[in-house]
């Protein structure tokens, strides 16, 4: 099964008032674990600042993102990299994927009709009246947040994805999923449980051990075994 971890980055957030996407992450995963493809970019806002609340957070210069491609040059590509599979964004359903649509109408392209899995509605349903953000989360779960400086997109698309495989229940990193290699671990881990005769094994003592065995019995004061004699 086929899922896309996808997060944004953007100059402020309202995308109705001239806001603009700057960077877009995704990871893909197979069967909730990473399969190491990642798609991310940066995009050229067109001239539209950062507000100071999300410089704030993201870190991203405006400077920085003059020389990058505008979002309808690098569409194709994020689209091609999602295809139908489903998405999951944390507040996707909410921020991330009308943000992307909004943007996507605006470059004559069509809008994303992948399912959207909401990873924010699954914590909440899980843990009903606590935090629910990421930090909150990742503390929860015991996930390293010390790579978290700053909100990048795909810093937070990898710990979404460790966040992900905690709330579907967890699972083994280094699970197998290839049907071939499990059945032959099954075939290693049969065991032979044919009976086996062994020799007899006679323990002799020496002289030497019997003499020595014999001395140190005389040396017990009122042995529990005479009380039965």
């Amino acid at each position: 099964m086929r899922e896309i971890v996808l997060d944004i980055e953007t100059t402020g957030l309202e995308y109705k008032y001239g806001d603009k996407v700057i960077e877009i992450a995704c990871i893909e995963l197979s069967n909730f674990l990473p399969t190491g493809k990642i798609f991310q970019t940066y995009v050229n806002p067109e001239k539209k600042k950062s507000s100071p609340s999300a410089k704030e957070k993201h870190g991203i210069l405006d400077k920085f993102l003059e020389d990058k491609k505008i979002f309808k040059q690098i569409a194709p590509d994020f689209l091609k990299f999602i295809k139908n599979s489903p998405i999951l964004a944390h507040n996707g359903l909410v921020f991330d994927v009308p943000f992307l649509n909004y943007e996507l109408k605006n470059s004559n392209l069509n809008i994303l009709k992948n399912p959207i899995i909401d990873t924010m509605i699954l914590a909440r349903k899980k843990f009903p009246g606590a935090p629910v953000n990421l930090d909150a989360l990742c503390r929860r779960f015991d996930i390293d947040l010390s790579v978290r400086k700053k909100h990048s997109a795909l810093t937070d698309t990898k710990l979404l994805a460790k966040i992900y495989l905690e709330l579907k229940g967890g699972q083994q990193p280094n699970l197998i999923l290839d049907p071939k290699k499990n059945n032959q671990k099954k075939k290693d881990k049969i065991q032979n449980f044919e009976k086996k005769i062994l020799e007899d094994r006679k323990f002799i003592l020496s002289n030497i051990e019997e003499e020595n065995h014999k001395k140190f019995i005389k040396k017990i004061k009122n042995p529990l075994w005479k009380q039965f004699n």
